[in-house]
């Protein structure tokens, strides 16, 4: 939905610039997750808690930048082509957390991903990939940012290839944010890791803003006020959800769940924006579709089984104990006789007295 604002937005007469919007994301982000914590009273609302506030500032740090290489990349790439650098991202998630966090990261993960990244090459057709194929025109990042990348015949290679290497760091900007996010767990609330983020993201806005002379567009229009609101709430209502997504999963199998994105931006630009879904669109949405489905089976049958063992345990311990008991019952009956031998007096035979 926020998505769907965007796009709304940007087709008013003059469009809010892109360190704008990011600003005035941010910025409601900032002031809900700040008032709930007050309100709720949730320790160290301002710095975290103890041990975990340089994870803490790396998540904002890296977050930043991961929403920085998308917004760069987007100056000199297709839309598309930008779309599948970015969800490099969630692959590179699941190895970081195995090297780092020393998670497990399974060969099915690992296929899934891959098989993701395979749906949103289809549904995206990035220009370097599938150069026959028209491009998808769908809402596939955070912001429909078409607008910003101007005339793309005029990149030079140079600017193209400074293009991809920054979009790649913001891959790397988005794999340590998700990774800390996990690394965090529940040791933070998840308000902790969005008044990181956003505080910080305003805060480079803000400095870009104000470095690049970007003219501030002052919304004065009712649409243009709501649709500013709903990118406001409903981006504070993803990001939540997504870091209590990480916080309580492993980075490796939370973070296949962002493919699930460009599915659901598919269908609101079909029932919004009458978008006509291609052949290779549906065959990309079913691939990304299945594979979320088989991570989240084969968690299930992985607790299922656990459990099953748990109860084999359970009844091989119980077995042993009753054994053990036994056997130090037994043992104890027979020292307690060895005892009774000993203090027992001796008895002497008659001896036999002859006559000579």
């Amino acid at each position: 939905m926020m998505n769907v604002a965007v796009k709304i937005l940007n087709s008013i007469d003059p469009p809010v610039p892109t360190l704008e919007l990011i600003a005035i994301r941010m910025f409601i982000t900032y002031v809900f997750s700040l008032i709930y914590m007050l309100i709720t009273k949730v320790p160290d609302p301002w710095l975290g808690p103890k041990g975990i506030r340089l994870l803490l500032v790396f998540r904002g740090f890296s977050g930043f930048f991961g929403l920085l290489g998308i917004y760069y990349s987007l100056q000199y790439l297709s839309l598309s082509d930008a779309t599948v650098l970015t969800f490099l991202s969630p692959l590179c998630t699941g190895i970081a957390g195995a090297i780092f966090l020393k998670e497990r990261y399974t060969m099915g993960q690992a296929l899934a991903s891959l098989c993701s990244l395979v749906g949103v090459v289809l549904i995206a057709r990035p220009t370097f990939l599938l150069k026959e194929i028209s491009p998808s025109n769908f809402i596939i990042n955070e912001y429909d940012l078409s607008f910003l990348q101007g005339d793309l015949e005029k990149v030079t290679p140079q600017q193209r290839l400074i293009a991809v290497c920054v979009a790649t760091l913001g891959v790397l900007g988005a794999t340590g944010a998700y990774t800390s996010i996990a690394a965090m767990g529940k040791r933070a609330h998840p308000l902790h890791a969005m008044l990181s983020f956003s505080s910080q993201s305003v805060i480079a806005a803000v400095i870009g803003i104000v470095i690049q002379r970007t003219p501030v567009v002052i919304p004065t229009r009712v649409d243009w006020i709501a649709m500013l609101i709903m990118i406001g709430v409903f981006g504070f209502i993803a990001q939540t959800l997504l870091t209590m997504g990480l916080q309580r999963e492993t980075a490796g199998r939370g973070s296949i769940a962002i493919y699930t994105q460009i599915v659901f931006a598919g269908i609101l630009e079909r029932t919004f924006f009458e978008t006509e879904y291609s052949f290779l669109s549906v065959t990309g949405t079913f691939i990304i579709i299945t594979s979320a489905l088989c991570v989240g089976l084969t968690k299930q049958h992985a607790q299922k089984a656990k459990t099953k063992t748990n109860i084999r345990l359970s009844g091989s311990e119980s077995d042993l104990e009753q054994g053990l008991l036994e056997g130090l019952l037994e043992a104890q009956t027979d020292e307690q006789s060895k005892v009774r031998r000993e203090t027992e007096p001796t008895r002497t035979p008659p001896s036999k007295v002859g006559g000579h």
